[in-house]
C-alpha cells in the first residue's frame, strides 16, 4: 500500500507520519507567495507610498513623540525584530529622535512580556535604542475614556499613546475567528485599551439569545454584520491612530506583503492578500482532519491553539474527528482559561460568560463547542495531558498514538483524511458555502 509522507511543525520542531495515499482526500496548503527579496527595500517604499496617506516622514514632525505598538509573544510570527530598526531610522531622519519613542508592547487582555520576550519580539538592537513598555488593561490611571461606540461599549485606552503626537500601529493581518481578520484595528482594541473596553466590546462575539453561543456572525474571514469586528472599528475611530504597518507571512513564515498608511483602507489592502494566500475553497469535507498549528509561537498555548481547532473543524465533517499538533509550552497560560471548564456544561458556561465576560471563557467555550461537533486529539506534551482532559480534548503524546486514537474514534475502515500544515492561518471554504 502506497503511503504518502507529511512533515509538520510542531513547537520548535517537526513531527513526520505517514497516510495510506489513497485516503489522502487533501493536503491544504494555501496558494504561496514569495517573500520580499529586500526587505529594507520593501519596507521603506511601503513607507514611502502609503495607501491613502502621506508618507511617514510626512505625517511625523521634527521632535514629535511617538508611541509605536507591536504584538506580544503570541504574535511573534509577525517578525519585528526585522522591521522595527526601519520605521525607527525613518522616524529619526523625519526629526523624530530615538528618545521621542516609546514602543507600547499591544498585550491587551494577555499577560504582560517580559524583558527577555522584549528582546525576542524587537531585536535587542531596539530595545537599546528606545523605551519599550506593556500596556497594563488593568492600570486605571494609564486609561483614558474617549466616549462610548454606538453599541454602547464604552472606550478607554492607553494614556502613553493618546499622550503621544503620533501614533503608529504595528502588526500583522491573518484571519482571525472572532473578528474576521487579524491586525488593523486589533492593535488599538483589545491592544491598547482597557479591560473594561475589551470585556464590553467583545461580548458581541455573543449570539444575542441566552445559551445560543458564539454568534453565527463573529467568525474567520466574516466582517460584513460582524458585531464584535464593528464595535472594534468604533473603538479604534475614537483613538485615531495616525499611520499603520501591517505585514502578511506567506505559508513559510516569511512576510510577502507590507502595507503602510491609513489604519482602515491599507489594512484592507492585507486583508485581501490574506484571502488570496489562506482562503482555500474545498469541495467536500473529511473524516478525519490532521492539523498543525504552525510550531512556536502559534502552539505556545491551548487558548490560541484554538484558532486552529477552528479551522480544523470547518474542514471535517459532522461527526469527523480532529487531531491538533499543539506543544503548548505554555498550556496553563492564561490561567483563567481553565477555570471556565468548572462550569459542568456549555450552557451554564455560556450564561456566566454573558454575566462576565472575558476572552479567556469565550475561548474556554468556543474549545467546548469544537469538541462537541468533532471529537478532537491534542498531540502535545505529555505533562499537558490532565489540562488537556479538562478541555475536553483527548491528549497523545505522539502522533501514532494520536492517529491509532483517530482511527478508532472515526470508526471507518478507510477514512477521508484532510492536512492542514499551517492550520492556525489556512481557512477551508466549502464550495458553495463559508
Amino acid at each position: 500500500m502506497k503511503k504518502r509522507t507529511f512533515t509538520l511543525r510542531y513547537g520548535k520542531g517537526n513531527v513526520t507520519f505517514e497516510i495510506p495515499e489513497q485516503q489522502v482526500l487533501y493536503e491544504l496548503l494555501g496558494c504561496n507567495r514569495p517573500p520580499a527579496e529586500d526587505l529594507h527595500a520593501a519596507y521603506s517604499t511601503a513607507l514611502d507610498h502609503p495607501v491613502d496617506s502621506a508618507p511617514l516622514r510626512e505625517v511625523v514632525r521634527p521632535g514629535d513623540t511617538v508611541a509605536v505598538t507591536v504584538s506580544d509573544i503570541t504574535r511573534g510570527w509577525q517578525r519585528n525584530s526585522e522591521t522595527i530598526p526601519f520605521l525607527l531610522d525613518c522616524l529619526n531622519q523625519a526629526g523624530v529622535p530615538d528618545g521621542k519613542v516609546t514602543i507600547i508592547i499591544a498585550v491587551g487582555a494577555h499577560r504582560k512580556n517580559t524583558p527577555e520576550e522584549f528582546v525576542e519580539l524587537c531585536g535587542p538592537e531596539v530595545c537599546h535604542r528606545v523605551r519599550v513598555v506593556n500596556h497594563d488593561a488593568l492600570d486605571g490611571t494609564n486609561a483614558v475614556f474617549l466616549g462610548r461606540t454606538s453599541r454602547g461599549t464604552p472606550v478607554e485606552a492607553s494614556r502613553i499613546a493618546l499622550e503621544a503626537d503620533k501614533l503608529i500601529l504595528t502588526g500583522g493581518v491573518i484571519y482571525h475567528y472572532m473578528v474576521g481578520y487579524g491586525g488593523g484595528r486589533k492593535s488599538v482594541m483589545p491592544g491598547i485599551c482597557s479591560n473594561t473596553t475589551i470585556q464590553a466590546c467583545h461580548l458581541w462575539s455573543m449570539e444575542p439569545e441566552l445559551g445560543a453561543g458564539r454568534s453565527k456572525l463573529a467568525q474567520s474571514k466574516m466582517t460584513d454584520g460582524n458585531p464584535a469586528h464593528e464595535d472594534m472599528m468604533e473603538c479604534a475611530s475614537l483613538v485615531k491612530p495616525d499611520f499603520i504597518v501591517n505585514v502578511v507571512p506567506n505559508l513559510d513564515g516569511q512576510i510577502c506583503g507590507i502595507f503602510a498608511g491609513n489604519w482602515v483602507s491599507a489594512w484592507l489592502r492585507a486583508t485581501q492578500m490574506v484571502d488570496a494566500i489562506y482562503g482555500v475553497e474545498i469541495q467536500e469535507k473529511a473524516d478525519i482532519v490532521i492539523a498543525s498549528a504552525g510550531g512556536y509561537p502559534k502552539d505556545i498555548n491551548l487558548y490560541q491553539t484554538t484558532k486552529t481547532m477552528d479551522n480544523a473543524v470547518h474542514a471535517a465533517k459532522d461527526g469527523g474527528v480532529s487531531v491538533i499538533l499543539s506543544e503548548c509550552p505554555d498550556i496553563s497560560e492564561p490561567l483563567e482559561y481553565f477555570r471556565w471548564f468548572d462550569y459542568p456544561t456549555i450552557e451554564e458556561h455560556d450564561r456566566a460568560l454573558r454575566a462576565g465576560y472575558t476572552i479567556a471563557g469565550w475561548c474556554a467555550l468556543i474549545t467546548r463547542e469544537y469538541c462537541r461537533q468533532s471529537p478532537t486529539i491534542m498531540l502535545t506534551r505529555t505533562g499537558n495531558a490532565d489540562l488537556a482532559r479538562r478541555a475536553g480534548l483527548i491528549p497523545a503524546a505522539s502522533i501514532d498514538e494520536a492517529l491509532k486514537k483517530a482511527y478508532e474514534l472515526c470508526g471507518k475502515k478507510d477514512p477521508s483524511v484532510a492536512v492542514l500544515p499551517n492550520g492556525a492561518n489556512t481557512l477551508p471554504c466549502l464550495a458553495g458555502g463559508r
